[in-house]
């Protein structure tokens, strides 16, 4: 039994990376579909998301199939909880890069962004693809060192995200309120993406360790 439960533990770390780097992928896509106002990768990113929600529905399957039927207690249960909290991240950055294609593609033909804000998101979509491709990595490794390293570039996502919002408050914005309101939105989903990019190292340390980052603030 105990290596059946081994196997089905690795098995569906194993998903969780690629759940993983398919919501990276599709906040990749996303970005660009919305720095280019290019709609067929906004259909894309929009169409392949039922394979993210799909391989999200099977993981919380097998988390709670092992949950009910292999009574796991002490480090094992904890691994399996943290699994099962770790779906719910993952789910929800394929989420906000399906908001950003979907932004995109309700604009199309013209840009969501004003010019003025492309060089703030062209950055904003570079780090969180890169969270999430280190959110892979260290669900597979399971590397707590690594996934530190994401509270750290969580920090360069929160001090654009300011920045952005500060030249929206600037009483020369001139490019209307729709578009302020398109870039507050967009603002918010990237740096909600990165929060749960953030989220999933912090269990990972939880689990490999048994502790939390102490000053970590757990997102909803």
């Amino acid at each position: 039994m105990r290596v059946i439960y081994n196997e089905q533990m690795a098995d569906l770390a194993h998903q969780l990376g690629e759940m993983a780097g398919l919501a990276g992928s599709a906040m990749d896509r996303a970005t660009q579909s919305l720095l280019q106002a290019d709609l067929t990768l906004a259909e894309q990113v929009i169409s392949e998301y039922d394979r993210i929600a799909e391989l999200i529905h099977d993981g919380e399957e097998k988390a709670f199939a092992l949950l009910a039927l292999q009574s796991p207690v002490a480090g094992d249960l904890r691994q399996v909880v943290s699994t099962i909290q770790i779906v719910g991240d993952v789910n929800r950055m394929g989420a906000l890069a399906l908001h950003v294609a979907k932004v995109a593609r309700r604009r199309h033909p013209n840009h969501a962004l004003p010019e003025a804000v492309n060089g703030y998101f062209a950055e904003m979509g570079r780090i969180a693809v890169s969270m999430g491709a280190t959110a892979r990595e260290v669900l597979e490794t399971r590397d707590p060192e690594r996934a530190a390293q994401l509270n750290v570039d969580d920090e360069a996502m929160d001090d654009l995200h300011r920045h952005l919002f500060t030249l929206l408050m600037d009483r020369n914005w001139q490019h209307g309120v729709a578009a302020a309101v398109d870039v507050t939105l967009l603002g918010r989903y990237y740096e909600r993406f990165a929060d749960h990019a953030v989220e999933i190292g912090r269990r990972v340390i939880f689990l490999v360790t048994g502790a939390l980052p102490p000053d970590a603030d757990a997102v909803q």
